[in-house]
């Protein structure tokens, strides 16, 4: 099969475009520059995460199961073998990827996904595995964290992974929809974003350690489903969004041992129209830095850092599942300043961000026929 690129380029040399490769190439006005975003990939089931390797291919993964390399023309791989046993149901399926921070050592690419934990429960779950060299499967795969308690819903199952600047990993994890009251129990994983070494475990420093009422892993309690997570470029703290109901998703600066609120203040109402929680504000309970309502259901983020568009740099683009767009925020400190919504005209679902090496962004929506869309500068 000709990657996208090479067929777009013998349809170019024969003097015509196809219909279908010609909605492949679309040239968009931003308010601070135009864009050109292309196809780079196509034909992917549900994708949901993506982490760039060394050599500037991409993993990705599929929600049904699958993890695969794209290469840098588009040609997408064959499954990679050795997957641990996925839970595809509902919002669960494999998540999110991300690769150990020394993978050029010891190629470890670290995956969270829905895993069945017997009697009709499951639950999100991290483990990673050694990739081989030629990419094709992963070795010694073994799972380093199980959230608990499973349950036998579908929904809200987080889950991003971002490692810190010690190699410590965060894992951000959804109230599983109907056990959101759990948020608040600091003796389970529901709601929470957790703090774990490589290897399993409970990070040092964390807040909770040694606390027989609490679990060690935590590092902050009271979200709803977070599918967003990135470091900070310059002070390396942990940014996430997170899903509201109706309204009242959120972009925080999860602090260790802090209370971000969920369920009991949120700036949405649940999805009947019904109050959720005893308002916006409460005494010992953060508020969020930024909230959208109503809500755009975000999923994915990444820091601008690059020099390909010079005039985002310092933003953050947040991608948008129902409000289909990017949000792209711009920053002052610990301070949102403003927000443009791009990319409205594609009426995808967009379910990661990242910035690539080459300092342009990457793009995957949320389809059956899901894509990775490339974003580069019109000029």
């Amino acid at each position: 099969m000709l990657s996208p690129r090479i067929a777009l380029a013998c349809a170019l040399a024969l003097g015509a475009i196809p219909s279908a490769l010609a909605q492949d190439t679309q040239r968009l006005r931003t308010d601070k520059v135009e864009v050109i975003v292309e196809t780079l990939a196509r034909n992917l089931e549900n994708p949901w995460g993506l982490a760039f390797l060394p050599d500037s291919r991409m993993l990705v993964t599929e929600r049904p199961g699958r993890l695969r390399t794209i290469d840098a023309d588009g040609t997408i791989s064959e499954p990679i073998r050795g997957l641990p046993k996925i839970a595809a149901r509902g919002q669960g399926g494999l998540l999110d990827v991300a690769l150990d921070p020394i993978f050029a050592q010891n190629r470890l690419v670290y995956l969270s996904f829905a895993e069945d934990r017997g009697e009709g429960r499951s639950g999100t779950t991290v483990a990673r595995g050694r990739l081989n060299q030629d990419g094709t499967a992963l070795k010694e795969t073994q799972v380093i964290f199980r959230q608990e308690p499973a349950h036998t819903g579908n929904n809200h199952w987080g889950s991003r992974l971002v490692f810190d600047r010690d190699g410590n990993l965060f894992v951000t994890l959804g109230d599983r929809f109907d056990l959101r009251d759990q948020a608040q129990n600091p003796a389970n994983h529901i709601g929470k974003i957790v703090h774990i070494k490589p290897e399993g475990g409970a990070a040092p420093g964390n807040p909770f350690l040694n606390r027989g009422d609490t679990r060690p892993e935590i590092w902050s309690l009271g979200h709803r489903n977070l599918q967003s997570a990135a470091l900070h470029p310059i002070t390396g703290e942990l940014w996430t969004v997170e899903h509201g109901a109706r309204g009242g998703d959120e972009l925080n600066i999860p602090q260790k041992g802090k209370n971000y609120g969920w369920p009991v203040i949120s700036y949405g109402v649940d999805y009947s129209g019904a109050k959720i929680g005893e308002g916006t504000k409460k005494e010992g309970l953060e508020q969020p830095v930024f909230y959208w309502d109503p809500s755009i259901a975000p999923s994915g983020m990444a820091f601008y850092t690059g020099d390909q568009f010079p005039a985002w740099r310092g933003s953050i683009l947040v991608g948008a599942l129902s409000g289909k767009l990017v949000s792209r925020l711009e920053t002052d400190g610990n301070r949102v300043t403003g927000e443009e919504r791009m990319l409205q005209q594609l009426g995808e679902r967009i379910r990661d961000v990242r910035q690539g090496p080459d300092g342009l962004v990457y793009l995957l929506t949320d389809s059956r026929n899901g894509r990775i869309l490339r974003m580069k500068p019109a000029t």
